[in-house]
């Protein structure tokens, strides 16, 4: 059977084991190694689809399940058409679960074999997600990418807690895998558990390899643990998985993170924070946070970054930008965004240039030391 998700190696940085490659979707190629934004709610916070391909250039977007499953409700989307549609992105999608969400509940839900009960945050009211509702709920939405439906277990897990997690979650993959109609249009992606233990992240990878799903990803890491742990179990793990495969590692958008899994083998990242610190006033330059907003740039006339090709960058200064952020003016939050966005998916266009090169290590290095960060 054709699968709908497949991989294309194209070169391995001999100098440190980081990886180029294209990932074929329905909705187009992704040139990898990746940053996807975010667009929780069938959008990006502040950032139209036509900016996103013109001035972001992203190849691909995410959108969550547990908010789209709680309105406008999957059977909808599914009338309008499917999410592509919908929100009239006509790109890649993946899609996630929803178990990050409905775990992250916390007393509103409840963890069974079956599935899991909560109460939505909207109004309280009783639902419930297994993975075959999860796989259902995805494939009304129509997403390239869909997620398994995994528990995700919180920092820090005792070893009983997180081997227990861990055998759900590849039990889940399992129903998740024979649930899935659409396999010529939508690939399923298996997600690899285990907390902070090394046997149980190996046992995991090798029971979800074993059900040869057309992409795997890491999660349950940077979830509020100090960096060196995030490194060690990032770098033990990701060798283990499939070369011929995607590789996805969840949750990540911090510059010395991003590259950090580009040189672990990651080929796709996300995260939600580019846009949320833009709401606050904060935009990524090439030489590390600027806080906006700042009394410091009420007559500063240069623009965000100068090394930066974004709409904001090219056409208003930081006095501008910060006098919208103050007067609370839709327009700073939408033109911080589009920056902070961009930062990131240009980061990413470097660090696939010098993979290529076999110089990424090096390239760390530089950016580090310009970013304010320490290796």
């Amino acid at each position: 059977m054709k699968q709908a998700i497949t991989y294309e190696l194209l070169h391995i940085d001999k100098n440190s084991g980081a990886r180029r490659g294209v990932i074929h979707t329905p909705h187009g190629d992704i040139q990898t190694p990746i940053f996807m934004p975010v667009g929780t709610q069938a959008t990006v916070k502040g950032v139209s689809p036509k900016e996103l391909k013109e001035e972001v250039k992203a190849q691909i977007i995410l959108s969550n399940t547990y908010h789209l499953f709680l309105r406008p409700g999957h059977e909808l989307i599914r009338e309008a058409g499917g999410l592509h549609q919908f929100m009239q992105w006509d790109r890649p999608i993946l899609t996630d679960s929803g178990g990050f969400q409905v775990f992250s509940l916390g007393d509103l839900r409840k963890i069974r074999e079956e599935g899991v009960d909560f109460r939505s945050h909207l109004d309280g009211s009783k639902k419930f997600i297994s993975p075959e509702i999860a796989v259902e709920i995805q494939e009304a939405l129509g997403s390239d990418i869909m997620m398994a439906f995994d528990e995700c277990c919180p920092y820090p897990s005792s070893y009983e807690y997180t081997k227990k997690s861990m055998e759900r979650t590849t039990r889940w993959a399992v129903r998740c895998k024979k649930a899935h109609k659409t396999v010529e249009k939508q690939g399923l992606f298996g997600i690899v558990q285990g907390g902070f233990f090394k046997e149980l992240r190996e046992k995991s990878v090798q029971d979800l390899i074993a059900l040869d799903l057309p992409g795997y990803a890491i999660g349950g890491i940077s979830v509020g643990e100090p960096k060196e742990e995030f490194l060690d179990i990032l770098n033990f793990t990701t060798p283990l998985l499939p070369e011929n495969k995607p590789r996805y590692l969840m949750g990540v958008g911090t510059p010395d993170y991003l590259i950090e899994a580009a040189l672990a083998g990651i080929d796709m990242c996300d995260c939600v924070l580019p846009t949320r610190i833009a709401r606050h006033g904060t935009a990524m330059t090439s030489h590390g946070k600027l806080v906006v907003r700042n009394a410091a740039y009420e007559k500063d006339f240069s623009p965000i970054d100068n090394e930066c090709d974004c709409y904001a960058c090219k056409n208003f200064t930081r006095a501008y930008i910060r006098h919208l952020i103050n007067t609370k003016e839709i327009l700073g939050v939408q033109l911080l965004s589009i920056h902070n966005l961009r930062f990131l998916t240009n980061l990413m266009e470097r660090v696939r240039i010098e993979i290529e090169k076999d110089n990424l290590l090096k390239f760390r290095d530089e950016f580090y030391k310009m970013y304010g960060y320490t290796s």
